[in-house]
């Protein structure tokens, strides 16, 4: 991986992970607190994973035709 996607990635987790602690600091943890940093990591991180570690940035479907 090259730097700059690293800095990238370290950067989005660290904003992720601060957003994800005042969430809990204000409203608590509970089940729909819990459920939402999942799903929001979820919607963060795996399309980032499929671009840029896996690779897959849509030109996959192209070559395949």
């Amino acid at each position: 991986m090259k730097t700059g996607l690293i800095i990238r990635f370290a950067c989005l987790t660290a904003l992720w992970i601060l957003l994800c602690y005042l969430v809990i600091s204000t409203r608590g943890l509970n089940f729909w607190t819990l459920f939402a940093i999942v799903v929001s990591g979820v919607l963060v991180f795996v399309p980032n994973y499929k671009k840029h570690i896996r690779g897959n940035n849509g030109n996959e479907r192209k070559q395949h035709k």
